[in-house]
């Protein structure tokens, strides 16, 4: 199928990039002239596992193309994917306005065929229908020039027939956004339009039939068909479910460190219930990124705006703000006045296997830290080598783990990468002042962490 992707972060490239890899004929289309250049190029402008390899591949087949030609794009798809950013604004509520330019875009582009438009940014409840209305003001706006300019009259009601507006909310995880396109529990699809529905069954065929799936003996994945508000609020309700059990762990875990109890074993008993599983059960210091805090505080505005106050969701939010104190106050009873102190942060990014530092629990730390007079040094295996380093302040980004503990007061494991779990301990602590190893994410061995001469304390144990 002929498709057309609008808006190349990590869902739109990630998305185009796949269904093409699945093989359909796809263009990304994107307003920044200097980053479509570099993906011509065959470079991929984010870090992701995966998918610079199935760019490249797909690139060399003459599957996948990108453009900053928005008319080009709405001319070649079928399909067209609006995955635009919808950052939160102050208020909590999303910010739709990218979404509002390319659908009055292609409005203005739409030239006759059959189209189907398909929100994949994550857009508030009712933006179906506020879609369809704005494409439906391009075309008026079209209309309207091509008279004022001598042309042939065109039929407004014409074109209105011509698309359908689908929901098809994403459940990426960044850092696992490849695998899980091509491994997803379940499709989404909002519309009451059958021939819409039907067109993106016969897209997303063979990820539903497991065709590119890591195990292709499991059964193939469920797609719900919704109208398009169910449809919507599957995303948030996804997300502010994740964050909420989470915060509620986090919780748990601080309740435990006051009564004794060790939060990993008490997550391992709880998860063993059917009804309640082992998956984000990690107490930490907190969750961050682009998706959550977005989501639940959309959600929470949502009903604000219709007259709900979301009690649970705000408490959500409200304990991971205080849960990224945690580490700050586990600090302070180490090391009493951090004025004067060097702290060392392990990892910047918000999880492993990203780039991403939006909201990131570092960042509070960072901010903290400096209020209270320390000097704070970071490692992270991304952030360290590329330029995102030097958008960072109020923290010295140390190139090696070793460099970073050398003259540090403590350590703060704040990204759980993978690549500490065999750093040089033992090194690193006998070039510390104090070997003190504040552990945001349970997840090095305390017994082992101690035995290498640290002062280990993790979170809830």
């Amino acid at each position: 199928m002929r498709v057309c992707v609008i808006g190349t972060g990590y869902v739109g490239l990630v998305t185009g990039v796949c269904l093409s890899h699945a093989g359909h004929d796809v263009i990304c289309v994107d307003n920044n002239a200097e980053k479509v250049k570099l993906m011509t190029a065959g470079q991929s402008p984010i870090y992701e596992p995966g998918l610079s390899e199935l760019m490249k591949s797909s690139m060399e087949a003459g599957r996948l193309n990108f453009t900053t030609d928005l008319a080009m794009g709405v001319g070649h798809g079928e399909i067209l994917f609006i995955a635009v950013g919808t950052p939160p604004l102050p208020t909590g509520e999303s910010d739709t306005r990218y979404v509002e330019a390319v659908a009055r875009g292609i409005g203005a582009h739409l030239n006759g065929g059959y189209k189907v438009i398909v929100n994949k940014s994550t857009v508030p409840i009712g933006s179906g229908d506020w879609v369809r209305m704005i494409v439906m003001d391009g075309i008026a706006e079209r209309k309207k020039s091509l008279v004022g300019a001598g042309g042939p009259p065109v039929e407004s009601d014409e074109i209105e027939a011509q698309f359908d507006v689908v929901s098809n909310p994403e459940f990426l995880r960044e850092g696992s956004a490849v695998y899980d396109t091509f491994n997803p529990d379940r499709i989404v699809l909002g519309s009451n339009s059958p021939k819409a529905i039907a067109m993106m069954e016969e897209l997303y065929a063979p990820i539903v039939q497991r065709k590119f799936a890591e195990d292709a003996s499991l059964p193939e994945v469920p797609v719900l068909v919704t109208d398009l508000s169910s449809a919507e609020m599957v995303k948030y309700a996804s997300n502010a479910f994740l964050a909420t059990k989470i915060s509620f762990i986090n919780e748990v875990a601080n309740i435990c460190d006051r009564v004794g109890a060790d939060v990993t074993q008490v997550a391992q008993g709880i998860g063993l219930d059917s009804r309640i599983g082992k998956k984000f059960l990690q107490a930490g210091i907190g969750w961050g990124g682009s998706c959550f805090p977005k989501d639940v505080l959309a959600l929470i505005h949502t009903a604000d705006d219709y007259g709900y106050e979301a009690e649970l969701l705000k408490a959500t939010v409200s304990v991971n703000q205080r849960q990224r104190l945690i580490a700050l106050e586990k600090l302070q009873q180490e090391l009493k006045i951090l004025k004067g102190k060097t702290i060392g942060l392990l990892g910047l990014t918000f999880k492993p296997d990203t780039d991403d530092m939006r909201d990131a629990p570092a960042l509070t730390l960072i901010e903290q830290l400096n209020r209270l007079g320390a000097k704070v040094k970071a490692y992270d295996p991304i952030v360290s080598q590329s330029g995102l380093r030097d958008g960072l302040t109020g923290v010295i980004v140390e190139t090696d783990p070793e460099l970073l503990a050398d003259g540090c007061d403590a350590l703060v494991l704040v990204t759980d990468w993978k690549q500490f779990k065999s750093l040089d301990y033992a090194k690193m602590a006998k070039t510390m002042h104090t070997p003190v190893l504040i552990d945001g994410r349970n997840f090095l061995d305390e017994a082992e962490m101690e035995a290498l001469g640290f002062r280990y304390l993790g979170i809830g144990r």
